[in-house]
């Protein structure tokens, strides 16, 4: 079997084999989201700004926390993602909030044959682009569902992030793209020690592949900004030194570990 060509599949699996374990984890504090805690980072709710009345779409929701704290932010929210298990979940969670946010279960790609419309905001964010193999597909869908003069906010971790080994010691992968990274593990960012095992295909992308991938497609570029720390705790060898901001405990404030571009769609 070629992974590589059939890496939707694997990648599908990948995350429908994660979501029971993330359902239950600490990290995604589905208790205190069910109860109205918002799901979104100081990052991301700075670029967003007010949102209320707005169409959002949300590629690669997983089980759809932050589509719905969109949607409580006043917006018509629509979330989209690869995972069919994951969106199973994501329109049990709209039920169980009373949220009128609407899901879609396809592949980024394949938006265009699920979705009419355009939007006045794309949003994605942390850990989406690296599953995909092509940027510019990705800009181009992007740009194709905003309205003229509507809004794309991405915040991402940042492609240094993605050089080093698991335990941020040595340089491993290169910064630019290479083509398909293929590998397994065992446990879940979300929980480590999780019973789970399964295989993953991803891509790394640079900081230069983005930003032309979102020029090429008809898209302007209004903020470009970086961050020396995380607001997850989903790497090893990690050290809070802020409430919500995590850094690799032995590289400090060395390296950028999180970016955000802001850019609209030109009319």
């Amino acid at each position: 079997m070629n992974k590589e060509y059939n890496y939707l599949e694997i990648n599908r699996q990948s995350w429908n084999n994660r979501t029971d374990s993330h359902l239950k984890s600490d990290f995604y504090d589905m208790n205190g989201f069910l109860k109205g805690n918002t799901s979104l980072n100081s990052i991301e709710l700075e670029l967003l700004g007010d949102i209320s009345g707005k169409s959002v779409l949300h590629l690669q929701c997983h089980f759809g926390q932050d589509t719905i704290s969109l949607s409580r932010m006043g917006a018509k929210a629509t979330g989209i993602d690869l995972s069919d298990k994951a969106i199973e979940n994501a329109l049990q969670i709209a039920k169980d909030t009373g949220s009128d946010t609407r899901f879609i279960c396809c592949d980024v790609y394949d938006l265009p044959n699920h979705l009419d419309g355009q939007f006045d905001m794309v949003y994605t964010s942390y850990g989406t682009i690296g599953w995909l193999p092509d940027l510019d597909l990705w800009a181009k869908v992007i740009s194709k569902f905003l309205k003229p003069g509507g809004r794309l906010v991405f915040v991402e971790f940042h492609p240094v992030v993605w050089m080093f080994d698991d335990n941020f010691e040595t340089i491993f992968y290169r910064y630019f793209n290479s083509g398909a990274i293929i590998e397994s593990e065992s446990g879940t960012y979300a929980d480590k020690t999780a019973d789970i095992t399964q295989d993953y295909v991803m891509w790394n992308h640079s900081m230069s592949e983005v930003v032309n991938s979102l020029i090429r497609n008809g898209l302007s570029l209004n903020t470009l900004e970086e961050y020396d720390y995380s607001p997850y705790n989903c790497f090893n060898k990690t050290i809070e030194y802020e409430p919500k901001k995590f850094r690799i405990e032995h590289l400090g404030d060395k390296i950028p570990m999180v970016y955000a571009v802001v850019a609209t769609k030109n009319n």
